[in-house]
């Protein structure tokens, strides 16, 4: 319970985050152009508010209902700054809008003046048109407004990269480096690879570790060249849907854990047989050992049994005589592949994390948008997921490295998924303003309203689907 309550709260903060930043770029290029901006709200409000604050009024509001009538009442209220209602100044234009806090956390909304989204429609729009309407402002001045979410989602994840680079740097091992090679997802397996594989191109292009999203280049070639055996080129030819088959592993490939000893206990069967740290063992009785999972499972087969073991000490290699206890061990700590293999550290200056942060905004973007098409697919489909899939990204323990990693590529997900031309997202109302600059005929508000309509409840169904396809794989 513990894990799920520290996943889904990383989820809300991220999304919530994601969502303010979406939100404030509409509002920041509606402010631009002189449009006035109703609300501005995280999360979604229906009858009752968390929290509301009325600038006009000068007053901030907690746990708002509103009545039959829509009529604000306040469980507690305080006044902040002048009513400008009673006294007549002028209201500056920040100060029109309400702001606000929610109690449904899913999403949240900027509601412009004059447009047509899901915070309003076209009977709100029957009176005559005001110059600070979003509906009265130029093509370009509306198409600017509805592309500055995306915008903004993409500049974030972009910073959160720069201050990724520069808190942390990278770190790593080098695939060419890891003389073990790779533990591999069982649809590569079946594609071709064999475990102990080194990847070295795809599609004929070198790749290596420290290359941003090089997991996903990988995924995505039609060709993968690895290494085998420390001797052969293989060329594996992967098929159009080997990323869609991935995702039901959650995972291509990892590190192989050499077995390399750090530590053994007094008085155990490891220390009795004379093994000490640096020892590499390569066998246990007839099984060899190239990696953790192969010498956990040769002890097992051999538990209470006298068998051979084979290690490498300074390159040599030698036997000895070892009886693993009933329970299939031998009471050794395994060092981790940092303190086998050399790690390749790369720190950045501030001014150099900046395009190193670019780098890996841009190419997040481009890999995401590459594989993108295999959701359309039915395989696709059925790999769709909801808050549930989103919330196990995360880790079961707080990592301000892998939530704000997580928090970016979540970011660029939102900005791609919100310009996609379908009515409701920010991509439909683009196709349309897309369609008035080069017909020069403005779509009617009753279609605008219709087309929202449309859109808003395929999203509700898509959004149910993807959720439902969480339930079915949870139990499973």
């Amino acid at each position: 319970m513990e894990t799920f309550l520290i996943k889904a709260f990383q989820l809300i903060v991220a999304l919530s985050l994601l969502v303010v930043v979406h939100e404030f770029g509409h509002y920041i290029f509606a402010r631009m152009f002189g449009i006035r901006v109703e609300k501005f709200y995280m999360f979604f409000n229906p009858r009752f508010s968390l929290m509301r604050y009325v600038p006009e009024q000068g007053r901030l509001e907690f746990c708002t209902w509103m009545d039959k009538q829509s009529n604000p009442h306040s469980l507690v209220k305080f006044n902040v700054g002048q009513d400008y209602q009673k006294t007549g100044n002028k209201v500056p234009a920040w100060k029109k809008t309400i702001y606000g806090i929610g109690w449904v956390p899913l999403g949240g909304y900027c509601a412009i003046a004059g447009m047509i989204d899901e915070t309003q429609d076209a009977s709100k729009l029957a009176a005559e048109p005001q110059s600070w309407e979003f509906r009265t402002k130029p093509a370009w001045q509306r198409l600017l407004v509805m592309t500055g979410g995306v915008l903004f989602n993409f500049l974030f994840a972009v910073i959160i990269y720069i201050g990724i680079t520069f808190s942390w740097g990278e770190r790593g091992v080098k695939f060419r480096d890891a003389y073990a090679g790779m533990e591999y997802a069982p649809t590569a397996l079946a594609a071709g690879f064999q475990n102990g594989d080194i990847p070295l191109m795809a599609d004929g292009k070198e790749v290596e570790a420290d290359q941003p999203n090089v997991l996903l280049t990988l995924a995505q070639a039609k060709v993968v060249t690895v290494l085998r055996n420390q001797t052969d080129t293989v060329d594996i030819a992967l098929s159009n849907d080997f990323m869609l088959n991935l995702n039901e592993d959650k995972g291509f490939f990892a590190y192989r854990q050499p077995v390399v000893i750090s530590k053994t206990l007094n008085g155990e069967p490891a220390q009795k047989a004379g093994l000490t740290t640096g020892d590499r063992v390569v066998s246990v009785g007839e099984f060899s050992t190239p990696s953790f999972k192969e010498f956990k499972a040769a002890l097992d087969s051999c538990k209470g049994k006298t068998v051979e073991l084979q290690y490498i000490r300074n390159g040599a290699t030698n036997i000895t005589q070892i009886t693993p206890t009933s329970e299939g061990l031998v009471g050794v700590n395994i060092a981790p592949i940092t303190e086998i293999y050399p790690v390749y550290v790369k720190e950045y200056g501030f001014f150099e994390a900046i395009p190193a942060g670019w780098r890996l905004g841009t190419s997040t973007l481009t890999e995401y948008v590459k594989s993108l098409g295999q959701v359309f697919s039915k395989k696709g489909a059925q790999q769709l997921g909801g808050f549930g899939a989103l919330g196990s990204m995360f880790p079961d323990m707080w990592n301000w490295e892998s939530f704000w990693f997580l928090t970016a590529l979540l970011s660029v997900v939102l900005a791609v998924m919100n310009i996609l031309p379908i009515p409701a997202l920010d991509g439909g109302h683009v196709l349309f303003l897309l369609y008035e600059v080069i017909t020069r005929r403005r779509p009617s508000e009753k279609f605008l309203e219709y087309a929202q309509s449309i859109g808003f409840f395929l999203l509700l169904a898509l959004l149910l689907f993807a959720n439902l396809n969480d339930v079915i794989r949870f139990f499973k």
